[in-house]
């Protein structure tokens, strides 16, 4: 089966159309639509973002007409208006939005004050707390009578609706969910002083109609859980190490599980997905990389391109299992700890070497998503067949090494580079 998948990110909007996980082809935009705002706000135009959506696809169904479904995910978090009819009433408030942080007139911020009326934490950027933020000032528009994520709005043009229909993936990604029982928890919404009427309502079903286009559009999903379906190729028994700007260990259990450590996401086919973060990923080797060109460049007077290619050139040739210095690649602290930052330890006149910096930087960089896999094996998990996924390691083979050896499993680098809209690809096509 054929089926186009849409992913609408922060930065991009990609399409893809893909056949039994193997993707035909691909077009990228960049989203433009960026709006004007206060330096702690990001919001973004969605008419604009649906008009480049619109764009992306009409392209690929021009070249491949026996598409027969259509799948859509997104950025998580985020939140625009919509009026009864469907219509958007506000600007989409992306995830990296900060009006959560703002201050309150009486004291502590708002994502403060939502937890402390409700026991829920709430990030900044998350719906709930952007709605929280927003009810508080008078920035919720007068005909407002719903809230989705920009990719359930999407959906639901795409498939010639006018009210959105969401999956847990991304209700639970707004905050005030309740996991277990998979549903918002109304008394913390009521607590909060949100009338529970504006929440969107949840799809019952995987198909939200036929529409526009005249093909069936399934419901939209978040990025988070697409990726891990287009990295695997749809397999779910799995793991995932993901390392972009940022890295990420996720891992699917059939039931809820609390892990130390790991954030518990809804998973729209069935089951959870723990995820685990790192902030700085793959910046941790641009960063290195950074180091050795502004060096060439203060000892010739001439800055080279870019050092990558001597990087991994050296490496090719290194002595194995050489001594390297432990690095902790915590340029940008934790999400737990924003405020800790990276160090290096065991420097000796054999380590403090450039090319055992790049050794301990690569080890540095796997242990960090190792320790959150040994939290999944402590909270009773078991070890899955392991894949990778993102530039970070499709670029740098000496990374997916060191991966290999910190997790002492074998590593299936995902053939995809657009994950997130091959996974909506693949949810469309398993219905």
């Amino acid at each position: 089966m054929v089926t186009l998948g849409l992913d609408i990110g922060t930065t991009t909007i990609s399409a893809v159309v893909a056949e039994e996980g193997r993707v035909l082809a691909a077009e990228t935009l960049a989203n433009d639509a960026a709006l004007p705002g206060k330096d702690w706000e990001r919001m973004q135009d969605p008419q604009r973002i649906l008009l480049l959506a619109r764009q992306a696809i009409d392209t690929l169904l021009k070249r491949f007409p026996q598409t027969q479904r259509i799948g859509v995910t997104g950025q998580q978090h985020g939140i625009v208006y919509l009026d009864e009819a469907g219509n958007p009433v506000s600007p989409l408030y992306t995830w990296q939005d900060q009006r959560g942080r703002q201050p309150m007139k009486d004291g502590g911020t708002y994502i403060g004050q939502l937890q402390l009326l409700t026991g829920y934490s709430v990030p900044a950027g998350y719906g709930m707390a952007t709605h929280f933020y927003n009810l508080k000032n008078g920035l919720v528009p007068r005909e407002a009578a719903t809230f989705c994520t920009i990719h359930d709005l999407a959906a639901m043009v795409l498939a010639g609706r006018s009210t959105a229909a969401i999956d847990v993936s991304d209700a639970a990604s707004f905050g005030l969910f309740d996991l277990k029982q998979g549903c918002f928890d109304l008394d913390a919404v009521r607590a909060a002083g949100m009338d529970p009427a504006i929440l969107p309502q949840l799809a019952n079903d995987p198909c939200l109609g036929t529409g526009p286009l005249g093909l069936p559009v399934y419901r939209a999903i978040g990025d988070n859980q697409a990726s891990f379906l287009g990295a695997t190729g749809g397999q779910t028994q799995c793991m995932l190490v993901n390392v972009g700007t940022g890295s990420q260990f996720s891992v699917h259990v059939p039931s809820y599980m609390v892990c130390e450590g790991l954030e518990t996401r809804p998973f729209p086919t069935g089951g959870y997905l723990l995820v685990g973060a790192a902030l700085c990923g793959g910046r941790s080797w641009a960063l290195l990389e950074r180091f050795f060109r502004d060096t060439v460049q203060m000892v010739t007077g001439h800055a080279p391109e870019n050092c990558y290619q001597a990087m991994s050139s050296a490496l090719e040739h290194a002595v194995q299992n050489q001594p390297s210095p432990t690095i902790l690649p915590l340029f940008q602290g934790t999400r737990s700890d924003p405020e800790i930052r990276a160090s290096i330890t065991g420097l000796s006149p054999d380590t403090f070497t450039p090319l055992a910096f790049m050794e301990g930087m690569t080890r540095g960089m796997a242990e960090e998503l190792r320790k959150m896999y040994g939290q999944y094996l402590a909270a009773g998990g078991s070890p899955l067949p392991l894949y990778g996924s993102g530039n970070g390691l499709r670029l740098n083979r000496h990374l997916c090494i060191a991966m290999e050896k910190a997790f002492s499993l074998p590593l299936h680098l995902a053939e995809n580079q657009e994950e997130a809209a091959c996974g909506a690809a693949l949810f469309a096509a398993r219905w």
